[in-house]
């Protein structure tokens, strides 16, 4: 894993002219995934010569290695590279794979060919060649204290927007480590403000939007708030996309338990905000608020809001009504 690639530092050498003949972009991180295929495109194909030279194929079509190997062969036509991308590599069988190695050995200079796969064994000789190459490309989720500066980064170079820490923090706070979702509010400040934005005005614009609506319902469970966080999820669940929430308002009801439970440890042994940055990988702000909150629970209680999580989990899978035990939950963890 250590020796896996970094998606920024690829984007980086490419804006350099710097690009390897052959990638495999591999892990869960799809949003960022796709971004970075953007704009690989951008850099490598001009628009104009793009209908000759950029092919997007699939691993569970009907294709085979040589014809891929062919194209990634070819010529560039009125352009200096070629970009093959090649999805679902997972769905080729192992001697398939193998039979890319030959070309791995002596690639075409002029072609980019990505490999895209969901699944991957590194002990197999097609996907040990990429990391022996230093041409494997971890996508992970982001986490922790990669959240804020991947925000000031994105708006910065897509939106050209400059965000303070303490705006950065709250939009982290309130949108949580999901890419998606912080892009989409991205976007939302830029139309509404443009270029320079403050703490006040990225509360101003998050406080309207589905995302504020979950932050809030974190708030009023972690202070044991019964009435407001039941009042909170009635909203949460009338709004017209939220159809598919029950399940992803389990576990983040799960984390916001868990770092409750993390922070109350660090109060325990008289730690203060910045232990609990550190022991959660969170940022001030947020930080702060579990410092004010994990001391109205006690380890006993967090256990069982653990264990009434998991039950509530196992039985929204089993087909039960979301309502009914989403309102059970709530109750009982404010309770």
């Amino acid at each position: 894993m250590s020796d896996d690639r970094q998606p920024d530092d690829v984007l980086k050498a490419a804006k350099k002219g710097q690009v390897a003949p052959f990638y495999l972009f591999y892990g869960p991180g799809e949003f960022r995934m796709e971004r970075v295929l953007s704009a690989l495109r951008t850099l490598l194909v001009p628009e104009a010569a793009r209908d000759f030279n950029l092919e997007i194929l699939y691993g569970d079509e009907p294709i085979e290695p040589e014809q891929i190997i062919n194209k990634a062969s070819s010529i560039p036509f009125l352009a200096q590279r070629r970009l093959i991308i090649l999805r679902r590599t997972e769905s080729f069988t192992a001697d398939r794979l193998e039979r890319f190695l030959p070309y791995l050995d002596n690639p075409s200079s002029s072609t980019c060919l990505i490999f895209i796969s969901s699944r991957t064994n590194f002990s197999t000789k097609f996907y040990k060649k990429f990391r022996t190459e230093g041409a494997a490309v971890l996508f992970d989720e982001l986490k922790g204290a990669q959240i804020e500066p991947w925000i000031k980064r994105t708006a910065s170079e897509d939106f050209g927007m400059t965000l303070d820490n303490e705006a950065c923090a709250y939009l982290h706070a309130v949108v949580g480590n999901r890419p998606r979702e912080l892009y989409s509010e991205l976007e939302k400040l830029h139309l509404r403000y443009g270029k320079h934005l403050r703490l006040e005005e990225v509360k101003d614009a998050v406080t309207h939007s589905r995302v504020y609506t979950v932050f809030e319902l974190m708030d009023a469970v972690s202070t044991k708030d019964g009435a407001s966080s039941l009042r909170i999820l009635k909203r949460y669940l009338e709004e017209e996309d939220a159809r598919d929430a029950p399940l992803g308002l389990i576990s983040m009801l799960n984390r916001q338990v868990r770092l409750l439970w993390q922070a109350k440890a660090v109060l325990l042994k008289r730690g203060g905000t910045q232990e609990v940055q550190k022991k959660t990988g969170l940022s001030g702000f947020p930080a702060k608020k579990l410092v004010e909150q994990a001391p109205r629970w006690t380890e006993k209680q967090l256990k069982n809001a653990l264990e009434r999580l998991r039950e509530s989990d196992d039985r929204l899978k089993s087909g039960s009504s979301p309502g009914v035990i989403l309102e059970t939950l709530i109750f009982s963890l404010c309770r």
